[in-house]
């Protein structure tokens, strides 16, 4: 590490020795200013790779720093040093571009591991084309999605937590993965969570782990998922779906950045960056009651918002063809084609599924179409239920009956369809002696749609 140097800028001789001893200890050589000038000054002279300064400067603010060094040495992160206890100021500073931050009375374990993580910046790796549009996990070529890489290669450059918004299906965990892979974290884990799909009653353990027997069914430690993030980011997806006395647990673990497992009576730190999103409307939330407002602030320091499909129609037809490259890498077949009147047809939907929507479809026309090609009449698009029933029919064969295992008459569609379709394609393979050209063309379908159906139903 001796090659970095750090600029430490504080008006007390102390704080600077203190910071300038622990830095030697790592390994990295200091520079340090007393104020803004001499600061202003030896960024422009020396470049460090990183500046730790104060908050409360002779010549102004730590802020105005942030601001400087965003506008004239936008390559060197810069972490603030608040008071204890000053959040405010810390997320106005994460606001204005501040690495992150670090509170006072200083940490050095903190300390330690805000400067190896801002130090990987400078290091080869996915951040280091910042000004090449490198598509990555975000495909397209629309201003849209152009921009959307932009922000997420500068956001990677922080530790600020990033609220993702936009509609269901539109790729909000895809814009959380491409922060995390081109950021400081990107060696460390990427734990995404849906905060919708965990009972209420197992949140505390799943959220921050539990020691074996602090309740019944505990029959070992658990690290959960504040844990398993360790070093690297968390990703929260439906956070608006927690409940009201989770999000007071969630707001301590973050601010506090330590977890206390069920049954465990002491803190563990964790060091996890926060990314969250959901597709509700966070704000309203917060209004109605229904999100706490202190929360609903720790997270959304920075919000990023995904465009919905339908406003950047240009990319579908590049969505389109990696989609169907890797139903086919999947499915061991072929890969199929749009015809123009196709790509026209899907350009025209309205897509309220969005990307989510857009791969139903075309996997869905990838088992329907003949000789490779998808026409615009295989997309059937708004016909969802009927065609997952299509290939079943003309077989001559009684559908079985809806499943009665759920309450008040409902019944399991997803799974009725699918034991629908199993039935349907054991009968053909048996009439046909196994022979899956034969069962193809008994059921109406092609060689390929069939083999896509016995893999997907696990029937090979």
């Amino acid at each position: 590490m001796t090659s970095h140097t750090v600029l430490i800028v504080d008006d007390e001789p102390d704080i600077r020795d203190l910071l300038e001893i622990t830095l030697a200890r790592m390994g990295v050589a200091t520079l340090t200013a007393p104020d803004l000038t001499t600061a202003r000054q030896l960024l422009s002279a020396h470049q460090p790779q990183l500046c730790l300064t104060d908050m409360n400067l002779p010549d102004g603010c730590g802020i105005d720093l942030v601001h400087w060094i965003q506008q004239h040495a936008p390559a060197t992160p810069v972490a603030v040093i608040t008071a204890y206890g000053s959040m405010e100021t810390a997320i106005e500073a994460l606001k204005a571009g501040a690495f992150d931050f670090v509170s006072k009375p200083v940490e050095l374990a903190r300390l330690r591991e805000l400067v190896n993580s801002a130090l990987k910046l400078s290091e080869p790796g996915p951040q280091a084309s910042a000004e090449q549009d490198e598509p990555g996990l975000l495909l397209g070529q629309s201003p849209q999605i152009r921009k959307l890489r932009a922000q997420t290669r500068k956001l990677a450059r922080s530790q600020a937590p990033v609220f993702i918004c936009g509609e269901s299906g539109s790729g909000k965990e895809l814009v959380a993965r491409m922060i995390h892979l081109q950021g400081p974290r990107r060696d460390g884990p990427f734990v995404a969570v849906n905060c919708g799909a965990i009972p209420s009653e197992l949140m505390e353990s799943e959220f921050f782990g539990h020691k074996k027997g602090s309740f019944t069914g505990a029959v070992e430690n658990k690290d959960g998922l504040f844990r398993s993030a360790d070093g690297g980011t968390l990703f929260l997806d439906e956070v608006a779906d927690l409940p009201l006395a989770m999000q007071v647990k969630l707001l301590r673990a973050i601010q506090e950045k330590a977890v206390r497992p069920v049954g465990d009576t002491r803190e563990i730190p964790v060091d996890i960056r926060v990314l969250s999103a959901t597709h509700k409307n966070l704000p309203k939330l917060v209004q109605e009651g229904g999100f706490r407002q202190d929360l609903f602030y720790r997270i959304n320091v920075i919000e990023l918002a995904v465009p919905p499909l339908r406003e950047r129609p240009e990319d579908i037809e590049i969505l389109a063809e990696h989609i169907l490259q890797r139903i086919a890498d999947e499915y061991e077949c072929p890969p199929a084609s749009l015809t123009p009147d196709a790509v026209e047809r899907l350009k025209a939907y309205d897509f309220p599924g969005n990307v989510r929507e857009l791969e139903n479809i075309l996997e869905r026309a990838f088992t329907l179409c003949d000789n490779d090609r998808i026409s615009a009449k295989d997309l059937h698009l708004g016909n969802g239920a009927q065609d997952a029933m299509a290939g079943t029919a003309g077989t001559g064969n009684p559908l079985p009956a809806p499943p009665s295992s759920l309450p008040d008459g409902e019944i399991d569609l997803e799974n009725y369809l699918e034991s629908i379709e199993r039935q349907a394609i054991e009968r053909a393979l048996e009439a046909t002696r196994w022979n899956k050209t034969a069962a193809a063309k008994r059921l109406g379908i092609s060689f390929r749609a069939l083999r896509y159906r016995l893999k997907k139903l696990g029937m090979e």
